[in-house]
């Protein structure tokens, strides 16, 4: 069957669209990606999805609109996307829809319940191209005592595990996040979490002294020069020592933070932020793997995707970690580095759509495997 993919991530850089066949299921599932495209947030929206994100500037009446606003965003965007590659949304069995996370809570604390908010209401997507939707993924796990991510190394594991080499798959979006998979491995063998930051502060700090929405190919990272005490106060951070399985988002890595690193830098030249941001990110992958996946040594390949993937001084200052691991992107492999995430939501929808669980306990820390996804059905009978 076919069906596409959606993933809007903490970058904000846009909707991803990946429309896909997929066949069976579990480890004989097989997926090709058709088509991929991408539609850029609005700035406005962006801006609006960034206030909602933060304690201090959200509202509800704020959410509650941006919920049905996103949904209708994506709904057209579905809808452009088909008109575009002339595909029938008749031969779509379902569209499968990430959201856009709002906020995150992977642990209970004082009062509050470890819980997650993705926006994007399924029905307006539903609706408005006459398909079923799949959404809410996390919830399901976190109603198992998971954390809700990372999901994606589900479908890691069923597309790269390698019979001849130790591998890691590393995504950096707005947060990076690794998936090991030794060579041959067990689903029950599967480590995944998120290592810390991606492209997130980095991209703010590029907004703020710039006016520029990222680093393009790393420029401004490669031109500075790293500052050693602010490096040093934020490896101090303590998610980047805890042991997984950890996740994390906005919350402590969000505009809030970087605007109060730039008060307290506020002599620093911007690109000196921006360098310091990229060797923390690089810094803080590896330190991750080294600790938690690969004491040894082992790992031969790092294969990157995201939108990370098109920082080559990021990736150059990965590599200087990597002690003579391959460091490859997602094209190395004839594959896209963009598409890589919508294509795992197709994967996981496929999933749900055929009752079968697709969270990794050793991922997500959820106490068992559980189907997960809400299903929206199309709105009315096809013909």
């Amino acid at each position: 069957m076919k069906a596409i993919g959606l993933m809007s991530g903490t970058s904000l850089d846009g909707l991803d669209i990946a429309y896909c066949e997929i066949s069976g299921s579990y480890t004989d599932a097989k997926v090709k990606l058709l088509a991929y495209g991408e539609k850029k947030l609005p700035q406005a929206m962006k801006e609006r999805i960034q206030q909602a994100c933060s304690i201090q500037e959200s509202n509800v009446e704020m959410i509650c609109s941006l919920n049905f606003e996103l949904g209708k965003f994506f709904g057209d965007a579905v809808n452009a996307f088909l008109q575009e590659h002339a595909i029938n949304a008749k031969e779509v069995s379902f569209i499968a829809s990430h959201g856009q996370t709002i906020y995150h809570i992977p642990f209970d604390h004082d009062d509050v319940m470890h819980s997650t908010l993705q926006i994007g209401e399924p029905a307006e997507i539903a609706y408005r191209t006459g398909i079923q939707v799949i959404s809410n993924f996390r919830t399901m796990d976190m109603a198992a005592g998971g954390q809700g991510a990372p999901l994606v190394p589900y479908a890691d594991y069923l597309l790269y595990t390698s019979k001849e080499k130790n591998r890691v798959l590393l995504n950096i979006g707005g947060i990076s996040n690794v998936t090991y998979l030794k060579k041959n491995a067990k689903e029950e063998e599967i480590s995944a979490f998120d290592t810390g930051p991606g492209n997130m502060m980095i991209d703010e700090a590029m907004r703020i002294y710039f006016q520029k929405e990222y680093d393009a190919d790393g420029e401004k990272g490669r031109s500075g020069k790293v500052i050693p005490e602010l490096l040093s106060a934020l490896m101090k951070i303590p998610y980047i020592t805890q042991q997984p399985p950890k996740s994390t988002g906005r919350e402590l890595y969000g505009r809030q933070k970087v605007q109060e690193i730039v008060h307290s830098y506020a002599d620093a030249a911007g690109e000196d932020l921006v360098a310091t941001f990229t060797e923390y990110t690089a810094k803080t992958i590896a330190d991750n793997i080294h600790a938690f996946l690969d004491p040894m040594g082992t790992v031969e390949e790092l294969i990157v995707s995201g939108g990370g993937a098109h920082n080559r001084y990021l990736l150059t200052r990965i590599q200087s970690y990597m002690n003579g691991c391959s460091v490859l992107t997602q094209e190395d492999l004839g594959f896209s580095s963009d598409a890589k995430e919508a294509v795992a939501f197709v994967i996981l929808g496929n999933e749900t759509v055929r009752s079968h669980y697709s969270n990794l306990i050793a991922a997500t820390g959820a106490k068992e495997k559980v189907i997960l996804g809400n299903i929206t059905p199309a709105p009315r009978r096809r013909p």
